[in-house]
Order: C-alpha cells, then structure tokens, then sequence
C-alpha cells in the first residue's frame, strides 16, 4: 500500500461510515442520530470530518433533510461495500471458533449448480465437513469478473469466446445443448436438427447475458437468419414451463433436461452444430496460489473431467 493510500485508510473510520449510510438511507441528520442512538451534533461533526478526509462535500444540507452530492453517491456505493465485507468477516471468524476450518468462495453457472454442482459439493461436504462452501449463481461474464476482482475464490462457467484476462482455467465438466420441443411439436420426430432450422421457430431463451443465449445471438449472426426470441426467462425449469405450454422452443443443456425431465411433455433433438458441445471451466487468478480448503475442493471437483466423445467419422 502505498503512503498516500494509508493516509486515507488512517482518515476514515468504520463509525463515520456507518452513521453516513444511516443519514443516507434516512434523508435526515436527526432520524440517522435517533436511529444510531448518539446526538444529532456528534453526527455532524462526523461527516463534516468526512467530508475533510475526501477533502469534497458529500451531502447538499438543506431545511428538509440532506440529500448526495455525486461523491457522496460514490462513497455511499464504497462504504456499503465496506460495511458488508466486514459483517461477512464477523461471520466467517464466528465460524472458526464452532469448529469451521475453512471457507470457499465459489461462483457457478446455472448449468454448472443444476447438472454437476449438487452432487459434486456434497460428496465434498461429506469428505471434508469442516470446510464451508459459499455459493452463488451468476452469468458466465459475471463468474469471471467475480474471480478477476477477488469476489469468489473459484468461478465455474462455460467461457465461450471470453477473454480469459489473465485469470486461469481447468476443464470441469462437458455438457451439450439439445433443443426442447413439447411432445405434439412438428420436431419432436426428428433425432436430429441443426441451429439454422430451429430458427425457424419462435424460441424460449434465457436471459440476455447467458453463455447459451450469447452462443445462440452469435450462430444466428453467421447464419444470416433472425433469432425470434421473444421470451427470455432466469431459470431452465421456467423454460421448460413455457415450451410445454406452446410458447416456443429452446436450448437446454441435455444432462439438465434429463433431470427436469417431469416438467412438461417434453422431448429432445439432439443439436448438430460443433458449439452445442460445451466444456465448462473452473477458474481461478493463480490455482496454485490458492488457500490449501480451496485447492482441495478444485482436485475434488477435476476428478469427474472426462473429454467429450469425438463425433463419429
């Protein structure tokens, strides 16, 4: 860190960061020092020393309340961020002491936590129950830039065309992506159906920023054919719902429709083009340079990697 960089850490306290959240969710001095149990004065001293720290106003006063300044706004977003961390750092050191001995942060794909992640985090869990498993959801963008900016330990996603910006991969798990037509469908007879017929039909998608919606945007691209997608959803077994009720057609990684394969009279055709083949990553900034609890949940999770079957000459 550097000195000017410690100066400021040294000129802001946690305090003055909380009752500026609190003024700031409040709209007024008085309610935050209510709130905060300490007098109105006190409060203001304490942004005013702020406000001297940053060396800029955060807060226009008025007879009304207070409202932010545009730096106020930016240190109101830092200080949330602040105020958080710490209250996940009171929570995992609480942990320490009933017996925790490690914590994983790990950021997954949808089609990683419905198709692999349950049963591979619980046989990890049974092996090793003293180390906690944080998990969260996210696009495959987000997992990158949660393990790029240090927000997750580990991510797992399917990278695509992504840059991996310095970070670096494993392979995990291969999937591959079938269309899902409802039983009555005029495809539901074929075995087999290439990208570019299917655009031929309205299609259910996931919301814009998945890897299979952004694989789909980019074949119908080098198709030269529209992509009519004209309901977008969060979640495989909402669009599993919407294709049984005649609502369009959709892409589905296949282990994940063979699971939800109750929701819905439903039935698969396999996707002939090469990208419905898809490897799913696990990523890190350095796996070497990992906690010892996260290098073992990353050897545990490698052992189910097994190249995807080379299609037939």
């Amino acid at each position: 860190m550097k000195n000017s960089e410690r100066s400021f850490a040294r000129r802001i306290d946690l305090t003055s960061l909380q009752l500026f959240v609190a003024v700031c969710e409040l709209g007024s001095i008085g309610r935050a020092a209510e709130r905060e149990y300490i007098a109105a004065s006190a409060v203001s001293k304490r942004l005013s020393d702020l406000e001297a720290a940053v060396d800029t106003a955060l807060l226009y006063r008025h007879s009304r309340g207070v409202t932010l300044t545009p730096a106020g706004e930016s240190l109101l977003h830092h200080a949330r961020n602040v105020l958080y961390g710490l209250e996940r750092m009171q929570g995992e050191l609480s942990e320490y002491a009933d017996g925790v001995r490690g914590h994983v942060r790990v950021h997954a794909t949808i089609s990683a936590i419905v198709q692999f992640l349950p049963e591979d985090l619980g046989a990890f869990s049974k092996e090793h129950p003293q180390i906690k498993i944080d998990l969260q959801e996210h696009l495959s963008a987000d997992v990158l830039q949660a393990v790029h900016e240090g927000t997750a330990d580990l991510g797992i996603c399917n990278m695509g065309q992504a840059s991996t910006n310095g970070l670096q991969t494993r392979p995990y798990r291969t999937d591959r992506l079938v269309v899902v037509v409802p039983e009555a469908h005029a495809l539901a007879q074929r075995e087999a159906i290439s990208f570019e017929e299917v655009l031929e039909w309205d299609i259910v998608g996931l919301q814009g920023g998945s890897s299979i919606s952004l694989a789909m945007r980019g074949a119908a691209a080098r198709s030269g054919h529209p992509l009519h997608q004209r309901i977008q959803v969060t979640s495989l077994d909402a669009m599993c719902r919407m294709i049984d009720n005649g609502l369009g057609i959709g892409l589905i990684p296949d282990r994940a429709f063979e699971l939800m394969h109750g929701v819905g009279h439903l039935k698969s055709v396999t996707l002939t083009d090469a990208w419905a083949q898809r490897t799913l990553s696990l990523v890190a900034r350095d796996f070497e340079a990992l906690p010892v609890t996260s290098r073992l949940l990353v050897e545990h999770l490698g052992k189910g990697w097994e190249p995807a079957p080379k299609p037939a000459a």
